[in-house]
């Protein structure tokens, strides 16, 4: 194992925290924090890693507080969750070029996913989702891979790194992305050939209306998803004033609904937290934002602890159904009400209550055609 001091530098606590002490129940005072040695991370469930890097963005990186921001409301947030256990291993040291601060992250992170660890990584720009991808590479997994995001940045007329790279993470080789998730575009920012090209490729892309109208829809895209990419801009000006893309996009509580949808997820082991930058925000409003959406995915990290393995039947109701003359298999979680669906080949998937609604009307789901589309 790499010596991670070599990348990292320390959380600069007294500077967050502005000479003022926290509580016994804030969630800073209940987790092992990087001050001046690397702590001891062996019973941590969730690991925190600051990412100051804005040149994908074409910005300097000077004096860039953004990470200790996010850090500084969310330590003062009350900690509810004592089962689950928390990490900050301090922030990422910048490279002389952006490949360098990629190579880093990817180092850094491919040594905790090797631990087990589940990643929060407090970013600076988007692109660094290129880094969160390029630790799966090193270990050679096969991923799903989820990002949220008001645009799709697919770009390829721009030079501004942030804005394409989304063409390197769908088509470079070799390639481990099994399948691509993009949630709450906005389509008045996306070509409509580029969801047409989304669609041959048979990733699929929810818009941010769709998202509104059934966000329940979306538990099941992120209960599969392993990688976990989220661009501040998602979220409407009025609720995150550090948000630049547009007036309009997710509630401010949506968001917080996602990622604990994200920390119930079973096979999620990162999430990426891009695009805020602290010079644009208003109150510390969007920091507040970002800690607050944290605080759910730790909610639902404590929530899952609760579900049930799959093999013990007896905590599962069943439903069988046909559609099309397919004979099927429903599962309904007694513990927390997920649902789950038989394919085919007798494998189950994450699927939605409204899935098995269409089943049992003799509509072939979506979930189920997308899946079958894919081959597996």
């Amino acid at each position: 194992m790499y010596d991670l001091s070599d990348f990292l530098t320390p959380v600069p606590l007294f500077e967050i925290l502005d000479d003022t002490s926290l509580t016994d129940g804030q969630l800073g005072k209940h987790m092992v924090i990087y001050e001046s040695a690397i702590p001891d991370i062996s019973t941590a469930e969730i690991v925190f890693l600051g990412i100051p890097e804005n040149r994908g963005e074409l910005m300097r990186n000077e004096n860039l507080p953004s990470t200790n921001a996010i850090r500084k409301q969310l330590y003062r947030l009350h900690y509810w969750h004592k089962e689950v256990e928390l990490a900050d291993m301090g922030n990422i040291k910048p490279g002389e070029t952006l490949t360098d601060t990629y190579a880093a992250v990817r180092t850094v992170l491919s040594e905790l996913l090797k631990l087990n660890k589940t990643i929060i990584l407090l970013g600076g720009s988007h692109d660094l989702t290129l880094a969160q991808y390029e630790a799966y590479k090193t270990l050679e997994q096969t991923i799903d891979v989820t990002c949220i995001d008001g645009a799709i940045d697919l770009h390829g007329e721009s030079k501004v790194r942030s804005e394409n790279f989304l063409l390197d993470l769908l088509t470079g080789e070799p390639n481990l992305i099994k399948h691509y998730n993009h949630i709450a575009f906005q389509s008045y920012f996306t070509h409509p050939r580029m969801i047409e090209t989304m669609d041959k490729l048979r990733f699929d892309c929810y818009r941010a209306g769709v998202v509104q109208e059934s966000i329940e829809e979306m538990e099941p895209v992120i209960r599969n998803t392993n990688m976990l990419s989220f661009d501040i801009n998602a979220i409407r000006y009025s609720d995150s004033p550090a948000s630049r893309l547009s007036p309009n996009g997710l509630f401010g509580t949506e968001a917080c609904t996602l990622f604990r949808y994200a920390g119930m997820s079973s096979y999620l082991t990162s999430l990426g937290i891009y695009g805020y930058h602290t010079e644009l925000d208003r109150h510390q409003l969007s920091a507040l934002q970002i800690a607050q959406m944290i605080w759910y995915f730790i909610d639902g990290r404590n929530k899952r602890k609760t579900e049930a393995e799959m093999q013990n039947v007896d905590q599962f109701l069943e439903f069988h159904t046909v559609f099309a003359e397919v004979d099927t298999l429903f599962l309904q979680s007694k513990r927390t009400s997920r649902w789950w669906m038989q394919m085919p080949d007798k494998k189950f998937i994450a699927c939605s209550h409204q899935d098995y609604i269409q089943a049992s009307k003799n509509q072939i789901p979506e979930r189920w055609l997308r899946v079958q589309e894919r081959g597996f």
